[in-house]
């Protein structure tokens, strides 16, 4: 069967520069799942995407669909007709399915069959519906109409190509009727492109000042803003969402170095940097030390013959933007950083708990008590709490709220607090996405975890719990913060303690009844997925979980240790052994003795598994009080062969009442010494 190449591209208006790529790869996607549905072959496939146009180019398309037999099965033949044979309702229900009269129906098995040989198709005759059923399911939130047309797309459509080998796959889409007519750049080449076939088309458009390959733009922009960065003996910051905006921009691209005034160093460099990205487009440069330097790059749609007056046009652009920062920041210096507390009192936080100056005094108070816990300064921790919302007051967070805790750091210097007073009004929001940098500070991680128990503490208090998606207080987020922080930097909290202590902040506000252990099961519940990711068992989880540990990271360590043990030869033995002791101990009636008595041991396994445990809890009990659970499960993974010859040789439920009771109370012992650190009974 022969294969020819096919193109497909749509000319638009300026198409959503934060949506491009998006859009490019959903066309390429409904493309390459319309050929498969349609059953044709190919030998691959890509999309092609710049400001002004969507492609696909599909190479080596199968001409013809293959033939198909299609076989389907109707309804059994008693069903298909009644006892006078008459066809029922199923029966010519089955044929209209078909398509065909019942009498082309094959009735010569138990069930009604009908089958059909379906020739292939012209392929050229099926694109222009795949095309436009691609062009449908693009993910685009809102379309427009335009002119008087009905016809509805992201943008105004221009024109359309569409190759299928040498010839123009005859048809119209979206208004446009289809040739291997495109379109230049808009001012170096603003003329029709003729696209010979779709193998030329990248080159043919190149020649045009168009670059169509949305990743090979890309990489031209990062290569040559690296290398103006390295000229600049700097550093150019590239975020990966900013680079694919600026290659959704432009067709042709010119990167620039332009510079601004060094008096704009004086400002907080995360603002500049803020507002020189989200606003104007630019990537920032940073020296060595991590400094902003005083230089910019922009990237222009033209190769001008004059590019100097390109970077001069764009230093006129920054430089208001520059200037509202270094006002923002002057007007915000001019009163201590405290005294904002004053406007917040008037700020809700939430309607039933109260101001936001309600929570700071709240987060200030349970810092201190977590910074005593942890071995950090509660003073300060105190004294960081009160100051920690004070600059959402500010007029720099209010213009630029991604500078949220990052101007109260420049504030809180500004007024001579103390270094790690002022790092914890920025480390408060830490860790502020999936994977993200922790506090630095003790000071920091004290805030931090404060503030998102007191957010977690007061909103399921009232009753808002997380629903489904929908999670507007982010409380899973601030819930896996609390577990990071206090595990990753080993922070021993009791977590019981501190949530206790967030309801009473809330006094009557809240409803205190089973809060507090409705929010540590939501907390220690979010760890599931953690171990998941890292590919801990989730019965290691479980068994772990069955003893509810009040720390985390003390319930870290025990998963840790139980994840080792499984890995022993003697795990899965002792794990059974466990499970068997735990449901014998679950069916004993009344109290059993506290102590093993030794006279009521038979010689042999039983005394033998006496003086293993003994030995063992002899050992262990130190390791556990010492949380070394790793060393404690390996020495417990001894008692294995005392364990199974005593279950071979001894009958625990014995007839005489006294040695029933002792057995029993040598098996609880036995248990205890592994519920020292984890059920392990679960992990069978």
């Amino acid at each position: 069967m022969s294969a020819h190449d096919f193109l497909v591209e749509l000319g638009t208006e300026e198409l959503p520069p934060k949506a491009l790529k998006s859009l490019g790869e959903a066309f390429l996607a409904g493309v390459e799942k319309g050929l498969k549905a349609a059953g044709l072959s190919y030998q691959s496939a890509r999309y092609y995407a710049a400001p002004r146009r969507l492609a696909v180019l599909v190479e080596a398309l199968a001409s013809q669909q293959p033939d198909r037999t299609v076989n389907l099965d109707g309804p059994p033949v008693q069903a298909a007709f009644d006892k006078d044979g008459n066809p029922t309702q199923a029966a010519l229900g089955f044929a209209k399915k078909c398509g065909v009269e019942l009498s082309q129906i094959d009735q010569s098995g138990p069930k009604l069959k009908f089958s059909q040989s379906i020739a292939g198709q012209n392929t050229a005759s099926l694109l222009p519906g795949i095309v436009e059923a691609s062009l449908a399911d693009l993910p685009i939130p809102k379309r427009m109409r335009w002119a008087a047309r009905k016809e509805e797309f992201v943008r105004p459509t221009q024109w359309l190509v569409m190759l299928f080998g040498h010839h123009v796959v005859d048809c119209e889409i979206l208004a446009q009727k289809a040739g291997r007519l495109s379109r230049g750049h808009r001012f170096h080449a603003n003329y029709e492109v003729v696209i010979e076939s779709p193998a030329s088309y990248s080159h043919d458009l190149r020649g045009a000042f168009v670059v169509a390959d949305f990743a090979k733009r890309r990489e031209q922009i990062a290569q040559r803003v690296e290398e103006l960065a390295k000229a600049e003996n700097g550093t150019a910051i590239v975020p990966p969402a900013l680079l694919d905006e600026v290659a959704a921009l432009v067709e042709w691209p010119v990167p620039l170095v332009c510079s601004f005034e060094e008096r704009f160093l004086k400002v907080p460099q995360e603002a500049l940097i803020t507002t020189m990205q989200d606003n104007q487009k630019y990537f920032c440069l940073l020296d060595g030390n991590g400094k902003l330097l005083p230089r910019f790059i922009t990237v222009a749609n033209i190769e001008s013959k004059d590019p100097a007056q390109i970077v001069a046009g764009n230093e006129k652009v920054v430089r208001p933007r520059l200037t509202d920062a270094e006002f923002f920041f002057k007007q915000d210096k001019r009163q201590p950083l405290e005294k904002r507390n004053e406007r917040l009192a008037n700020v809700v936080f939430q309607a039933q708990l109260g101001s936001v100056f309600n929570k700071a005094e709240r987060v200030s108070a349970l810092a201190g008590f977590i910074a005593e816990r942890i071995g950090g300064d509660a003073t300060r921790a105190a004294r960081a709490g009160i100051l920690s919302k004070c600059d959402l007051a500010s007029e720099m967070v209010g213009e630029f709220p991604e500078m949220q805790g990052i101007a109260g750091y420049y504030y809180a210097k500004h007024d001579g607090e103390a270094e790690d007073v002022a790092q914890a009004l920025n480390e408060q929001y830490m860790p502020r996405g999936a994977g993200a940098e922790l506090p630095s500070t003790l000071t920091g991680a004290a805030v931090a975890v404060a503030d998102k128990l007191d957010t977690l503490v007061g909103i399921f208090g009232i009753g808002m719990l997380p629903t489904g998606s929908k999670d507007p207080y982010a409380l899973r987020r601030a819930a896996l913060g609390v577990l990071r922080i206090l595990i990753e930097k080993q922070l021993d909290l009791d977590l019981v303690e501190a949530v206790t202590f967030a309801i009473g902040q809330y006094g009557d506000k809240v409803k205190a009844e089973g809060l507090a252990q409705q929010v540590l099961d939501f907390i220690f519940d979010r760890l599931r997925a953690r171990y998941e990711d890292e590919g801990i068992d989730v019965a290691v989880y479980q068994a772990v979980r069955a003893l509810s540990p009040a720390a985390p990271l003390d319930f870290d360590q025990r998963v840790q240790a139980v994840q080792a043990f499984r890995q022993l030869p003697e795990a899965a033995a002792l794990a059974a052994a466990n499970k068997r002791v735990s449901n014998i101990l679950a069916k004993a009636e009344g109290q059993l003795p506290a102590a093993v008595d030794a006279k009521l041991l038979e010689a042999g396994a039983e005394q033998a598994l006496a003086q293993a445990v003994a030995a063992a809890a002899q050992a262990v009990t130190p390791m556990a009080a010492a949380r070394c659970y790793r060393e404690a499960l390996t020495q417990l993974a001894s008692l294995r062969e005392p364990v199974d010859a005593f279950f071979e040789a001894v009958l625990v439920n014995a007839d005489d009442a006294a040695v029933r009771a002792n057995r029993l109370a040598l098996l609880n012992q036995l248990r205890g010494l592994f519920l020292g650190v984890a059920d392990i009974s679960l992990l069978g």
